[in-house]
C-alpha cells in the first residue's frame, strides 16, 4: 500500500533535519512545532506548515513524533486529538527515547483507537538526522513494519526490527544510552586525570584512539572535550533525560545499574550548575570541579 499524507510532530534539533530528509525524498510531509520558525524551516526544506498538531495529522497515513518525551507524546495524540485526526488504520510511528512502560501504555491506547503503533526510536544524534544516516529500533508487528519500512529507510541507514511488542524498541534503545552515557563519562574521567598531570591531552586522544581503549564515544566526543565551547550535537540535559529512563527501566526489570547510576549523578551536576544546555561532551567539567581544576 502507498503512503500519502505523513504528519510529523516535534521539528526541533533533530525532527527538523528528518522532517526536511522526507519531504526532499518525495514525500508529503506536514510538520508541527510550537516555534513558528520551525515550521517555516520546513516549508523551505519542501514541507508543509501545520498550524497544530489535529491540523497536520489531519487524514495522514502515518503520524511521526520526535517530542521530548511521553508526556508530551500523550498530549500530542489524546489531549490535542491527532490520534482521531489520522486515517483509519494510520501507523503512529513514536521515535522519541521515552520509558519501555511508557510506550506500552501509550501503544494500548493508540491501538484501540484503530490505528498502528511503531515503537521506533533513533540513534545517531543531530548529525546521523542531517544525514539521514540514523539507527533506528523498530518494535511492531511484521505487516506494520514492512509498511513504514519507506518511512524508515528515508531516515536512515541502520535499520533494525527488533522486536512485535511496543516497549522492545524503547529498551534497546535504553541499553544503547546505558552504554552511550557511560563510555562519556568514562572518557571524560581518563581525560581528566590526564590533564590533571599536565600531558598533552591531544597525544594522549591520539594514544587511546588507536588502543584498545578506544571507543566511538572517545574518539567522537574526546576531542571535543578539550574545546572550550563546542557545537551542540547532543546536549548534558538529554543524558539527564535518558540516563533516567535507563534507571527506570533497570527498576521495572530489577537490574542493578550502578555503572548508569554513576554516570547519571555525573550528567546531573553538570546540569545543575548551569551546564544543562552545553554539549554533552561538556560533563569532563564535573570532573575538574571534583579535582579542583575549575
Amino acid at each position: 500500500m502507498a503512503l500519502g499524507a505523513i504528519a510529523f510532530v516535534g521539528l526541533g534539533s533533530m525532527g527538523l533535519p528528518m522532517a526536511s530528509n522526507l519531504a526532499a525524498k518525495g514525500f508529503s510531509v506536514r510538520g508541527y512545532d510550537v516555534r513558528a520558525e520551525s515550521r517555516a524551516a520546513l516549508a523551505r526544506a519542501g514541507g508543509t506548515e501545520a498550524g497544530s498538531p489535529t491540523e497536520a495529522a489531519a487524514g495522514a497515513d502515518a503520524l511521526l513524533l520526535m517530542v521530548v518525551n511521553a508526556a508530551q507524546a500523550e498530549a500530542v495524540l489524546f489531549g490535542e486529538g491527532a490520534l482521531a485526526a489520522l486515517a483509519p488504520e494510520a501507523a503512529v510511528i513514536l521515535m522519541a527515547t521515552c520509558p519501555p512502560e511508557a510506550v506500552v501504555r501509550i501503544a494500548e491506547r493508540v491501538e484501540a483507537a484503530g490505528r498502528r503503533f511503531v515503537d521506533a526510536p533513533v540513534s545517531g544524534g543531530v548529525v546521523g538526522a542531517e544525514g539521514g544516516t540514523l539507527t533506528v529500533m523498530a518494535a511492531t508487528s511484521e505487516e506494520t513494519f514492512a509498511r513504514v519500512r519507506p518511512i524508515l529507510d528515508a531516515l536512515g541507514t541502520r535499520i533494525f526490527h527488533v522486536g512485535t511488542k511496543p516497549g522492545q524498541g524503547a529498551t534497546v534503545k535504553a541499553v544503547n544510552q546505558l552504554l552511550c552515557g557511560v563510555h562519556i563519562v568514562a572518557t571524560a574521567e581518563a581525560l581528566s586525570l590526564a590533564e590533571q598531570v599536565g600531558v598533552d591531552l591531544g597525544v594522549v586522544l591520539e594514544i587511546l584512539s588507536g588502543s584498545s581503549a578506544a571507543s566511538w564515544m572517545l574518539r567522537d566526543r574526546g576531542p571535543r572535550m578539550l574545546e572550550e565551547t563546542p557545537r551542540v550535537t547532543s546536549a548534558v540535559d538529554i543524558f539527564v533525560k535518558d540516563l533516567g529512563i535507563v534507571l527506570e527501566a533497570g527498576r521495572d526489570q530489577k537490574a542493578a545499574l550502578p555503572l548508569a547510576s554513576l554516570a547519571h549523578q555525573l550528567f546531573l551536576a553538570t546540569s545543575g550548575r548551569g551546564e544543562g544546555l552545553l554539549d554533552d561532551s561538556q560533563v569532563i567539567r564535573s570532573y575538574r570541579k571534583l579535582n579542583g581544576q575549575g
